[in-house]
């Protein structure tokens, strides 16, 4: 198949869109298929990617949210470039201006389209102050999503709020995670040293970008709170983002380690004991498996990756949204309970070992197969069934 994906965010950009969206393109050109990535030109350049076709359109800076860039509409340059040589289908993840051109092209070539649903800015945007934006943004979800054959999205809980915004063609594509570089036999040491952690010391991680929508004030006062208990406990954060400096200024005992990415990252995971993860506005969250696959013991609220894979109080904790105290609970539990917090790490890794990369390139091939086939016999494409 020839196939084109969409995307506002691309490596070396860090984020769980970027991340998933690089995995799922080079996946299906292992499988030797023809892949065009169409994405914002980044400060960098396309730089060399052997595996795709890239094409680099026009974008623009993301207000209040520095490294990131939109990509601005190109629906006659992806209008001519398709009549030469049309993609038999279309992959749209992100929603964003450049994603609503390349939709309106597909409709005009008649060539099926699907979309993936992986953040909830409608949600993001109270968080900017900018609430007033929420229903004009819930709007656009809706329609855009309803236009495409499919919107994929990687949990059935996720279906169901897609159902509740009047979107009705969710389809479950799962998300992998590398065990083999996510790995308890990366802990290092030294690492560990650095931080100033002796062997017994507990070490909370947070990964993921330091930004207001995070909800990270609640992972500071867990910290807090576990810190009453374990005085030489640490807290190490992973990422950036526009709250770090303040967070920092406020936090003096923090470890900031900035981006980390490839084994430097799964070597972060691996040296820590107990990962938090306050967000409440993912629609999955990438690094809960990873956290789980690296041995981690995790407390995230009962949504996306953590109410999919984690099994309450076994390999995991995992709370109702509305009971920030439960989550702080939660936290102390497992940083004072050193047993406790050793079977739940052992219980998280055999939780996602079955995760595998291969099967969810292979579910994202058949779903493009079957849209494919479908726009040959003048079918209409019909979600799979959740």
């Amino acid at each position: 198949m020839r196939v084109s994906i969409i995307t506002e965010t691309w490596p070396p950009e860090i984020n769980g869109v970027a991340l998933t969206v690089h995995g799922l393109a080079h996946g299906l050109a292992a499988r030797g298929h023809a892949v065009q990535v169409v994405r914002p030109r980044q400060s960098g350049g396309v730089g060399q990617d052997d595996a795709v076709t890239t094409l680099a359109v026009r974008g623009a800076a993301l207000p209040r949210y520095p490294g990131l860039r939109f990509g601005l509409p190109c629906g006659g340059r992806l209008s001519r470039d398709w009549s030469d040589q049309a993609p038999d289908v279309v992959y749209i993840a992100t929603e964003g201006p450049l994603g609503v051109s390349a939709m309106n092209a597909a409709e005009r070539l008649r060539i099926p389209c699907c979309t993936g649903f992986h953040t909830r800015f409608d949600e993001y945007v109270g968080h900017y102050g900018l609430g007033w934006l929420r229903p004009i943004a819930t709007a656009h979800l809706r329609r855009f999503h309803n236009r495409a054959a499919a919107t994929l999205v990687p949990t059935r809980a996720l279906a169901g709020e897609l159902t509740e915004l009047g979107v009705d063609n969710a389809c479950l594509l799962r998300r992998a995670v590398d065990t083999k570089l996510f790995h308890p036999s990366r802990r290092d040491a030294q690492l560990r040293k650095s931080w100033s952690a002796r062997d017994d010391d507990p070490v909370m991680i947070y990964v993921g970008r330091i930004a207001p929508e995070k909800n990270l004030h609640l992972a500071v006062q867990a910290f807090r709170k576990l810190q009453t208990r374990m005085p030489n406990a640490r807290f190490v954060w992973v990422g950036d983002g526009p709250a770090r400096a303040e967070l920092a200024a406020h936090n003096p005992d923090f470890i900031f380690s900035g981006t980390q990415i490839g084994e430097q990252l799964a070597r972060h995971f691996a040296s820590a004991d107990l990962f938090v993860f306050p967000s409440l506005t993912e629609t999955f969250g990438n690094v809960t498996l990873e956290a789980m696959a690296s041995g981690l013991a995790v407390v995230a609220f009962d949504q996306g990756a953590a109410h999919e894979h984690i099994a309450n109080g076994i390999s995991g904790m995992r709370v109702p949204a509305d009971e920030p105290q439960a989550f702080l609970s939660a936290a102390y539990a497992l940083g004072v309970d050193d047993v406790l917090r050793g079977a739940v790490r052992q219980n998280a890794r055999m939780a996602v070992a079955a995760l595998a990369p291969e099967a969810v390139i292979a579910d994202f091939e058949s779903i493009l197969r079957r849209l494919v086939e479908e726009n040959e016999h003048g079918h209409a494409a019909v979600a799979a069934r959740i």
